[in-house]
């Protein structure tokens, strides 16, 4: 889970951006001032950071996206002089900004010389293996059981759930239990890409296919041949391109962008949605004959409110792998503290928890108080 940094002044524009990013799966703090920020940067590995111009970014080696209320070309080649990845005017493009922020993190520029004052140890690398699915309530062994039954076979799966529950993680043990498992995991989330890129996106282009086609690309279906596509968010995907999807699951065949030729592909496909589909087919706006074929079994992944009993074991759980990520020693956590995180309401589910964890990890004394609970929730 990639780590980003937001620094401005303006709260709602640190709102906005950290609710977003964290709904996109990313790992998100919002500062207001740079001496918090360098604070900040000194305990936690942030992959990126997202800074207005009328604030100094931390000399900490990450690199940064600079925002800025002023279009003028000026502004623009004063903040690629002083280190910024791209530069974004405000009211801000999530779309574009979302671009690059994924091409940052995927490939970061060289940072200044400076040296950091502390060793940070990047997560941008996912491991090659599924982390483990943590739980011992009926509800996530129930989702095992699934995820056993339905991996060895090459049904196509549509997972659903709520945000941050854990979708990915699923369709990742399913790929990890499967006769694929050598073959490439390829995830694309169908929410973050730009209807107009999105064909692009999945079945790649040929060279001159559009301005900025300068070389051909392969898509998401031709990377992972013999192995799986985690297709997330599917429910946001535009009627145009889910026909195209839909054309692609029959034929087992697609055709890049710009080009007449078919290629034959060998893809199991992965789906998941926090959308209720059926609704959104009676809205006129999800292809039911995709839905029939993305859905052939579907796994359901339960809001942490319906297992709050396993909340103690994944707390543990965060506050190990945290702190090894960190290279620090794992903090105790009190009882009542304990139990303040049983009580929260936990919208944002499993994924809210870790951030929260990790929020009391950097924040809290020598011991996970419900004073620190209370505070840094």
């Amino acid at each position: 889970m990639a780590k980003v940094l937001i620094l401005d002044q303006s709260k709602s524009v640190r709102n906005i951006l950290r609710e977003r990013l964290e709904y996109e799966g990313f790992s998100a703090e919002a500062v207001e001032d740079e001496a918090t920020a360098s604070d900040m940067c000194e305990k936690v590995p942030f992959d990126l950071i997202i800074s207005d111009t009328g604030c100094r970014v931390p000399d900490a080696g990450i690199p940064f996206i600079a925002l800025s209320t002023d279009a003028s070309i000026d502004s623009a080649v004063e903040a690629v002089r002083n280190g910024a990845q791209d530069f974004l005017t405000k009211p801000i493009d999530m779309n574009r900004l979302l671009q690059s922020i994924h091409r940052t993190i995927e490939n970061p520029a060289p940072a200044p010389a400076t040296p950091a004052p502390v060793v940070r140890r990047s997560r941008r690398a996912r491991p090659a293996e599924a982390e483990r699915i943590i739980g011992v309530s009926p509800e996530i062994e129930h989702v095992r059981q699934l995820i056993d039954k339905v991996a060895p076979c090459e049904a196509r799966v549509l997972i659903t759930g709520e945000n941050g529950t854990g979708k990915e993680l699923v369709a990742r043990w399913l790929h990890a239990k499967s006769s694929r498992a050598a073959a490439p995991f390829v995830e694309v989330n169908c929410a973050a890409i730009p209807s107009e890129l999105i064909e692009s996106e999945l079945f790649g282009h040929e060279r001159g296919a559009f301005t900025s086609a300068v070389k051909q690309r392969k898509g998401k279906f031709e990377q992972a041949d013999g192995g799986t596509l985690f297709m997330d968010e599917i429910g946001d995907m535009s009627l145009a391109a889910q026909a195209k999807v839909l054309r692609a699951l029959q034929e087992s065949r697609i055709s890049r962008v710009g080009g007449d030729k078919e290629i034959e592909v060998d893809v199991r496909v992965v789906a998941a949605t926090n959308k209720n589909l059926r609704e959104e087919i009676e809205k006129g706006n999800f292809r039911e004959d995709l839905y029939h074929r993305i859905g052939v079994i579907v796994v359901r992944v339960p809001a942490l409110r319906e297992h709050p009993a396993d909340i103690p074991t994944l707390v543990d759980h965060f506050i190990r792998t945290i702190s090894a990520e960190y290279g620090v020693r794992p903090k105790p956590i009190d009882p009542a503290a304990l139990e303040a995180l049983r009580q929260m309401p936990w919208t944002g589910n499993i994924r809210e928890l870790r951030n929260v964890v990790e929020r009391l990890i950097v924040l809290s004394g020598e011991r996970i108080t419900a004073r620190d609970v209370k505070e840094y929730y």
